[in-house]
């Protein structure tokens, strides 16, 4: 049996590797499919800016004209400039933490452009982009790492979950958004709506996410289960967590996956829609395996310094899903210095903005922490809070002897 039957069962191709049981190649083959996009990987914009037509995808940008694209590049360098911003808060004190998506920028916008009105997202809490993709002003993003909020925006109106920490969970909440939209026959036509939930290659070996996987297939939920593999689950390679490349695990749940590169803003953005109007028609769920690289540490708790070898970075800057944006606007005379300049310009002003807010933003009142825990008001929890605010106010009335 060859040995990329093991990194690439189709049926009919023979009998399939058995897992207890691979043999050296076959496992040296699986490896390598996690490491690489493969031939597999769709694509519409190479890393020279250069558009490589796509049968299956075209139809889903053929409205992406130079003024769209325009926008896509814009998006990107707003919410990079706005990522380095934050980093650097951290750094000042200003932030407790920070969660960087450098690089992943592609990955995020596009998916998040894809996304209609009355669609929702389920974040975990390196999704900025798809943020700000959603309309969710960047400001209410910086309360959640200066452990001053959860998430201070309207989620409904933006369809745009608050962030979530425990790692995988948000499928599980995901899946069942997406079976309710399933029971009250929210799905089937052009209007229907759909659900898509964000989560790293390191999340796909928790148990919430193939829970998730089991439930959403059983019922066709309408769910875009977006994996971005970064490559590195904190400090982890994804060759140590999947013998397979991750977009081929939807077939043993018995839905379509498919691994897109997640450094091309127009490919995700294609695909996504694609992913987005089969579970709005009735016809999801659907895996997509974002296949892109996070360029920075985990988190700026991390040092990546001490897992990873600098030579990869180096090699992936040359994918920067940013620069064949703006190559391919630049040889197509679709976009002059001017503007890229004044694309820059708004980035900084807007990175200005971002500071100038955190540096000053307002200490919540300490009676914040028992607001909107319920949607009705709590006897138990009234009683807690003024046990603890005539605890706090214990202090102050010391301090006045």
């Amino acid at each position: 049996m060859p040995s990329e039957q093991w990194t690439h069962p189709e049926p009919g191709d023979g009998p399939a590797a058995v897992a207890a049981q691979p043999s050296p190649e076959q496992v040296i083959a699986g490896l390598r499919a996690t490491s690489e996009g493969g031939a597999e990987l769709t694509q519409l914009l190479t890393p020279e800016g250069e558009r490589v037509p796509s049968p299956q995808f075209d139809k889903y940008v053929e409205d992406v004209d130079a003024e769209a694209l325009r926008g896509l590049y814009r998006d990107m360098v707003l919410v990079r400039r706005a990522d380095r911003e934050a980093n650097a808060m951290q750094r000042q004190g200003q932030l407790g933490i920070w969660v960087p998506l450098l690089g992943q920028e592609a990955a995020q916008v596009g998916s998040g452009r894809a996304l209609k009105p009355n669609d929702m997202a389920f974040p975990s809490y390196r999704e900025h982009g798809v943020a700000y993709a959603r309309g969710v002003d960047m400001k209410d993003l910086l309360g959640i790492f200066r452990c001053t909020d959860h998430s201070g925006w309207d989620y409904k109106a933006h369809g745009f979950h608050p962030y979530c920490i425990v790692i995988g969970n948000q499928v599980l909440n995901a899946a069942g958004y997406a079976m309710g939209q399933k029971f009250e026959g929210k799905v089937g036509d052009d209007d229907g709506e759909a659900t898509i939930c964000y989560f790293g290659d390191g999340a796909t070996s928790q148990g919430d996410v193939h829970e998730g996987f089991v439930w959403a297939a059983v019922y066709d939920a309408p769910l875009v289960f977006f994996c971005q593999n970064n490559q590195w689950a904190i400090s982890e390679p994804t060759e140590r967590q999947s013998r397979l490349p991750l977009y081929q695990r939807a077939r043993g749940y018995g839905f379509p996956g498919i691994r897109v590169d997640g450094n091309d803003v127009l490919a995700c953005l294609a695909v996504s829609r694609w992913a987005l109007d089969e579970c709005r028609h009735g016809n999801g769920p659907v895996l997509i395996e974002a296949f892109t690289y996070r360029m920075d540490a985990h988190t700026t708790t991390d040092d990546p310094s001490r897992y990873r070898l600098s030579d990869e970075l180096e090699e992936w800057k040359l994918k920067d899903p940013i620069e064949r944006v703006r190559a391919f606007l630049a040889r197509g005379g679709y976009a002059d210095q001017a503007f890229f300049d004044s694309v820059q310009a708004d980035a900084d002003a807007f990175a200005a903005d971002l500071r100038e807010y955190t540096f000053n933003m307002p200490e919540p009142p300490p009676e914040r922490i028992f607001s909107n825990v319920y949607a009705e008001g709590n006897p138990v929890l009234d009683a807690q809070r003024e046990e603890f605010l005539s605890y706090l106010d214990g202090f102050v009335s010391a301090g006045e002897h």
